[in-house]
Order: C-alpha cells, then sequence, then structure tokens
C-alpha cells in the first residue's frame, strides 16, 4: 500500500465523526447505507456529513454509488485491509502471529 494513501487514510480516521462514520459502514456491510440514514443514526447536519465524507472517501476509505435519487455509501473494505496489513506487515519480527493473520469479514477469505 502507497505510504501516502496510508497516511490519508489515517489521517480520515483521526477525528471523532469520520471514524463514526467508518465504523458504522463497516457494520452495514457491503450493502451501505444511505447519506440520510448516516446523519440521522450519527446526529449529524447534512453538511457536516458531506464534509466528513469527502475526506474519507479521499482516503478510499468509502464508495459512494447512485440508487435512485439516493447516493449510497459504503466502506473499501479492499482498502481497510490494506491498511491493516501495511500497519502489522512487520509484526512480531516477521515470525508469524494473530496480528497478521488476515481477517476473514464479509465473505472474504484468506
Amino acid at each position: 500500500m502507497d505510504s501516502n494513501l496510508v497516511v490519508r487514510a489515517l489521517g480520515a480516521l483521526a477525528h471523532e465523526s469520520r471514524l463514526a462514520i467508518f465504523r458504522l459502514l463497516v457494520v452495514a456491510g457491503p450493502d451501505g447505507m444511505p447519506a440520510g440514514e448516516i446523519a440521522q443514526q450519527l446526529g449529524l447536519s447534512p453538511s457536516s456529513l458531506s464534509f466528513h465524507i469527502k475526506d474519507l472517501s479521499h482516503a478510499e476509505l468509502v464508495t459512494p454509488r447512485q440508487s435512485g435519487r439516493f447516493v449510497i455509501y459504503t466502506a473499501n473494505f479492499d482498502a481497510m485491509t490494506g491498511l491493516i496489513g501495511f500497519l502489522t506487515e512487520n509484526c512480531c519480527a516477521g515470525a508469524p502471529c494473530a496480528a497478521s493473520d488476515a481477517p476473514t469479514c464479509c465473505g472474504n477469505t484468506p
């Protein structure tokens, strides 16, 4: 994973609202969630949500898709897995350990 993208991703997640948005979308899974529902569940104004989603999208952690008149946002599980892999790739001096095992999530297999 490109270190510039890692820095953008970590920076995007280093804010309480953006972290909450990302965690909510992880729970929503591959179906994602409409912007209005995200704002409602987290108590964010539409303008605030838009601002935070832009940062998460720029860091490639969130992906939008149009569904009729709604924009559905999903967590980018590949980017999340890549970020975790980048952070743990040299864990335990290269010896196998639990931190280096790729998690199985949302139908992905190691």
